[in-house]
């Protein structure tokens, strides 16, 4: 008994450590609710007897008494020992550490030199792990052997599975002591079980502060994948464990970097499991030039890859949706598109026009391959004739671009998806950078031809992560199925995935992928000082937020003036006016406002409209509308923040939400410019709209603007222009569409989005032909008869209502929407989804006359 109490500590449940002597013989402990920390000299004793695991918790706290191990058993031959240095190696003690078991000590210097004379003591070796720009360091000195993990050091390091056992097999260690840096290494499963199963216990400290007190085993019940390899990070350089990859969709679990994957590892980590059937797997290769060497070429890549070609084609499931999918190879020929890749994604998308599937296609290429010349080049045209078909079904196409996508893929199929998506830092370009330098003889900007780049231009819908990715796809095709052709879906699918709710149902409790299915329940290895991955994710996330605002925050200052510049440091501009606003709802001279009647009910709309409080857009879309997945870019020049557009879910129908948006704080509100749109912020909801159209999705359009941006840069790039085309389409597109004015209605920015078939306001909101202090600037050559102007304009909901240019006024609640947003926002999505409701019984050619015969009256 009291030999048990030297050796062991026994914890509660609750974390009280019960110290030696705590628990007495005639006095049994909860068992059910105890743990054991172990003392070093009963780790060295069993490490030296090479005895099976100690006794369990249960086991331990329930013990009457104990048996030492003894002493004569305790020097079994240890395994050889490697990469000793210092001079406790001299050959006078050699041989007598040669006879004791090895415990590496995974710690920084300070906490290696508080251990090793007591890890010495209670019978092990000591092994201290290092790094060289570290190998001065004094307890290696005093340390009997040490192991060098690298050149350099670094927190990952410390913490990584390949680079501690590797350490392990070096030093003949038994037993692993965690400290510091690598404690999260207690907690990876892929690590323990390898560990274990070479044989090797894993212990941490009881306490981190202070690891003498006692150490407790980790263990995993997780075994150890045997065919699983190592892969090293190409950005880190670190090696990871494969299963462990695969639980983490082959994300560095270090730096974040991506590892490129095969399209079986696509298959395994996005469609559902045993779901996909491959299609055209073999199709005869051609030499149309007769290039020396080509068919050699393509059989030594076919024997070094086991691939068959550049692209894997089939049909699978996403979360039970049947899907038509494409997956390129980087690893054949660098993912250049030949006639046989352009076949394959031929035959692909012409299955699934005629079985009325989607497609979504990855891609990664460097463009065309060479070695076939024109050829190569007539897959281009090839491949974007299937896809129109495919489109003039009126059926989704989704493209996400991985690194790398290059060349002429870029300039065909990659960039022709009803939605593109992209990973993170991908390069994605047409001409390669190497080919603009020697053209151009020009130095190109840090991150160009990145996912980030072509975000920040437009050309792309979203960068999503690689643990996203899965659940986006899933969400992005349901919101097409609940709308496209309803009159002949795919059977069965319907009933599969109607809504956003059983969407995500599926996603978590239903249909698995066979990476889930294998890895699911693994816990992969983790960034030090216990970073998740999900923290890493929203890191990342949030950097592609900084750096995106960053780039609208300097494009927005290329096209501002002097005047403007000045307007947005006093608070507010006029967009159409050239007048400066009201900072809070209080204008800059109100002192010298003249007839701000109290009675004036324009005005006070005017003012309540324009609180900085008020809920903006993007508050509205986020109390109402499940499932929102934000779209960008006019494909053409840039992504205005000043107008939000994405898909979700609106009392359970699938909508397209376009919205103006203010920002909510001041560095939002200067990011996204005041919600003054530019010309590529009407041209984005005129790509939506289009996309609206063809799933027969209809329109939501939230409106609060003072009116679209005026500027030296807009008309350049036709601001006119786009709002006329905006006002086209919707006279024209056979949808419904309903808007609602949440704000400000300010001119022709406004009925951009407000040529509806039903039109509301909330019962503070104003609509005009410009703002009031335009208005009097203009006429009366006084601004300051701003309030006036208002009365005179009859710029309130209620006015415009009695006037028939708005169906409905909305209530705001007992007091205006930005003392309660909530009722405010249910008074919206009540309207929104009532006039939902009563359009889409309405057939699309009576939806079109009545919505001219509303205008045409006036």
């Amino acid at each position: 008994m009291k030999q048990r109490r030297q050796d062991y500590i026994t914890i509660a449940s609750d974390g009280t450590v019960l110290m030696p002597g705590a628990v007495s013989a005639d006095k049994e402990p909860e068992c059910e609710a105890a743990d054991v920390a172990y003392r070093l000299t009963r780790m060295a004793e069993e490490a030296a007897a090479a005895l099976p695991v100690a006794p369990n918790a249960l086991d331990a706290a329930d013990m009457s008494e104990y048996t030492s191990i003894p002493q004569s058993v305790a020097t079994s031959s240890p395994r050889p020992a490697a990469a000793q240095v210092g001079a406790a190696d001299a050959e006078g003690g050699a041989a007598q550490h040669d006879a004791l078991p090895v415990a590496l000590l995974m710690a920084r210097p300070k906490t290696a030199k508080r251990l090793l004379q007591a890890v010495s003591d209670a019978g092990f070796t000591a092994c201290v792990a290092y790094t060289q720009d570290h190998r001065f360091e004094a307890p290696l000195k005093a340390a009997p052997r040490a192991v060098c993990l690298g050149e350099k050091y670094s927190d990952a390091l410390f913490c990584n599975s390949y680079a501690v056992l590797t350490a392990v097999e070096e030093c003949g260690a038994s037993t692993v002591l965690l400290c510091d840096e690598s404690l999260p290494l207690a907690e990876v499963d892929s690590f323990l079980a390898r560990a274990s199963a070479q044989g090797v216990r894993v212990f941490k400290p009881l306490s981190a502060e202070a690891p003498l007190l006692g150490w407790v085993l980790c263990t995993t019940d997780k075994p150890a994948i045997e065919r699983g390899a190592w892969r090293a990070c190409p950005h880190c350089g670190l090696k990871f464990d494969e299963a462990s990859l695969a639980s983490g969709h082959y994300t560095c679990p270090t730096c974040g970097g991506y590892f490129r994957m095969s399209s079986i590892e696509r298959i395994n980590d996005l469609l559902d499991a045993e779901s996909f059937v491959e299609m055209d797997q073999v199709v005869a290769e051609g030499d149309p030039l007769a290039f020396p060497g080509y068919l050699d070429k393509l059989a030594a890549q076919r024997e070094k890859t086991g691939l068959e070609e550049a692209v894997r084609t089939g049909v699978g499931r996403i979360a039970g949706l049947h899907v038509a999918v494409g997956i390129m190879e980087s690893q054949f020929f660098m993912g250049s598109m030949g006639s046989v890749v352009g076949e394959k994604l031929h035959r692909l998308v012409e299955y699934a026009t005629e079985e009325r599937l989607p497609v979504v296609i990855f891609t990664a290429s460097g463009g065309a391959r060479m070695q076939e010349g024109l050829v190569s080049l007539m897959q281009m045209a090839k491949v974007s004739c299937a896809l129109a078909r495919h489109n003039e079904a009126g059926l989704p196409y989704i493209s996400v671009l991985t690194d790398p996508t290059t060349g002429g893929v870029t300039a065909s199929f990659a960039m022709q998806g009803d939605v593109i998506l992209a990973e993170p830092r991908a390069l994605i370009g047409f001409a390669g950078q190497r080919v603009i330098k020697d053209t151009i003889k020009q130095e190109l900007p840090e991150g160009f031809q990145t996912a980030e780049f072509a975000l920040e231009h437009g050309l792309i819908d979203a960068i999503v992560e690689r643990s996203e990715l899965r659940a986006t796809l899933a969400h992005l095709l349901a919101l097409h199925l609940a709308t496209v052709d309803k009159s002949a879906p795919a059977p069965g699918e319907r009933a599969i995935l109607v809504d956003y709710e059983t969407v995500q149902h599926n996603l978590e409790h239903g249909t698995d992928t066979y990476n889930t299915v294998t890895y699911g329940d693994l816990s992969p290895e983790g960034l030090p000082f216990g970073e998740s991955s999900t923290w890493r994710q929203g890191r990342a996330r949030r950097l592609l937020s900084d750096i995106a605002g960053r780039f609208e925050q300097r494009h927005a200052s290329t096209v501002s003036s002097k005047r403007l510049e000045k307007a947005l440091s006093r608070g507010g501009f006029d967009a159409e006016g050239g007048a400066s606003l009201e900072v809070n709802g209080v204008p800059d001279d109100a002192d010298e406002v003249r007839g701000a009647d109290p009675a004036n009910r324009a005005w006070h709309s005017v003012q309540l409209a324009r609180n900085t409080h008020r809920p903006t857009s993007l508050a509205y879309i986020d109390a109402f509308v499940e499932g929102f997945i934000e779209l960008h870019g006019d494909r053409a020049f840039g992504d205005d923040a000043a107008v939000v557009c994405g898909l979700g879910w609106i009392g359970g129908q699938a909508v397209t939400v376009i919205a103006q948006e203010k920002g909510a704080n001041l560095k939002e509100r200067i990011r996204r410019n005041f919600g003054c749109p530019q010309p590529e912020g009407y041209r984005k909801s005129l790509r939506l709209m289009r996309q609206a159209e063809k799933f027969g999705r209809p329109v939501v359009c939230l409106v609060d603007t003072q009116g679209a941006f005026c500027g030296m840069e807009a008309e350049e790039r036709g601001q006119g222009n786009a709002i006329a085309d905006n006002l086209m389409a919707l006279a024209g597109l056979r949808v419904p569409v309903v808007s609602v004015l949440l704000g400000e209605g300010g001119s022709g920015g406004a009925l951009a989005l407000a040529l509806a078939d039903r039109v509301a306001m909330q019962e503070h909101a104003v609509y005009s032909v410009l703002s009031p202090e335009g208005f009097a600037s203009i006429l009366w050559k006084d601004r300051t008869r701003a309030p006036e102007a208002a009365a005179v304009m009859k710029m309130s909901a209620e006015e415009a209502r009695q006037m028939g240019i708005v169906d409905a006024v909305l209530s705001e609640g007992p007091a205006p929407a930005h003392e309660n947003p909530a009722r405010a926002a249910e008074g919206v999505r009540a309207y929104v989804v009532a006039a939902l409701d009563e359009l889409g019984a309405v057939p699309a050619d009576e939806l079109l006359r009545a919505r001219r015969a509303r205008f045409a009256r006036f």
